[in-house]
């Protein structure tokens, strides 16, 4: 081999490593400004963008939502990029600080978005990506306490989880994703959730290769006002259970008559004569994601989200998982201290 062909091969070999060689760049998990991007391989760059935000002080959205993006990219050939709640002189995931998101300019360039950020209070420079997003009538995913999101005052104070105003009564979490927080359903702790598909969805795709029983997560069933908005459509509701197993008997009380939806979809008109797709699940917790029953619900609704459903087969979406999944509990202060995004890639790395 010429030197000539030597220097070329090296200097594309080279390019690859950092990041490009004709237009390509590195399959896999990489991390740049804190925030934990995952390519995936064999995909053009016509490959859907999804932005995953965490940020919660209990349910451990910053372990859940990198193995949803590992498998949305591996399986499903998404570019997903994962944010994080980050201490903004060290650099570490500290989900306690409730002002700092970096990363949410890359909404600009998103496909879908997925949110399971709880009570945030982010400063204006970062509400503001995720007000244009929202604007735009682009699809949202919500988990588990998306419900209240945010606690934003000032300039964004309709996004609040308790907001007054007309206009969003319940700030995001009612306004678009359906429901506002407003209690536990099930007993905290004690009570884990068994997911029942509703009658009305029965033919979703959503539901593919979803049935009575493969969801189940130890998290437990959040309230909801009754009837949810009429654009909503109820695909999933959730059995308490008593017990904190999937084997555990339903509670022998009237809160599962009626059980409470914990899955629905919204298709909400726009002024421009189209609509946005919604999806919101109250169950999410990282633990929750061990059960294939749970990913395969959030991977099928991801799919239908980004107009994919037709690539869902009968038995449901791929959801195997990727690298190391070994999840902590739920529970304030449970959050695992001093990781940084980097950490995570390296443990994730298939």
């Amino acid at each position: 081999m010429a030197w000539a062909q030597v220097r070329l091969w090296l200097a594309c070999m080279a390019a690859l490593v950092a990041g490009g060689c004709a237009g390509r760049v590195a399959a896999g998990p990489s991390v740049a400004d804190g925030v934990l991007t995952w390519r995936p391989s064999g995909v053009g760059g016509d490959a859907p963008v999804v932005v995953l935000v965490s940020g919660d002080e209990e349910y451990r959205s910053e372990e859940a939502l990198p193995q949803l993006a590992a498998i949305l990219s591996e399986r499903h050939g998404c570019v997903c990029h994962v944010l994080f709640a980050l201490d903004p002189v060290t650099g570490v995931i500290d989900p306690e600080v409730r002002d700092n998101i970096p990363g949410l300019e890359l909404l600009g360039r998103a496909d879908l978005l997925i949110i399971a950020t709880r009570f945030r209070a982010l400063p204006d420079e970062q509400m503001s990506p995720i007000d244009a997003y929202i604007r735009s009538g682009r699809p949202v995913l919500g988990l588990r306490t998306a419900t209240h999101a945010f606690a934003s005052t000032g300039t964004y104070e309709g996004y609040a989880w308790n907001h007054a105003g007309d206009a969003w009564e319940g700030g995001f979490g009612r306004a678009i994703l359906g429901e506002t927080w407003i209690a536990h359903h099930g007993a905290h702790g004690s009570e884990s959730t068994r997911g029942i598909v509703d009658p009305g969805g029965i033919d979703h795709p959503i539901l593919r290769g979803v049935g009575d029983g493969d969801i189940w997560g130890p998290t437990d069933v959040y309230r909801v006002r009754l009837p949810l908005p009429e654009d909503c459509r109820v695909l999933v509701r959730g059995e308490i259970l008593a017990g904190m197993t999937a084997e555990a008997p339903a509670v022998a009380d009237a809160r599962n008559d009626p059980m409470m939806p914990i899955a629905w979809t919204r298709r909400m008109p726009l002024a421009d004569g189209g609509e946005r797709r919604v999806f919101t699940c109250t169950m999410g917790a990282a633990s929750d994601l061990t059960s294939a029953g749970t990913r395969r619900l959030l991977v099928n609704a991801t799919l239908w989200l980004l107009d994919r459903a037709h690539e869902i087969p009968p038995v449901g979406a791929d959801v195997r998982l990727v690298g190391r999944y070994e999840p902590s509990a739920f529970g304030f202060g449970g959050y695992r201290r001093g990781v940084r995004p980097e950490d995570i890639a390296d443990r994730m790395t298939p």
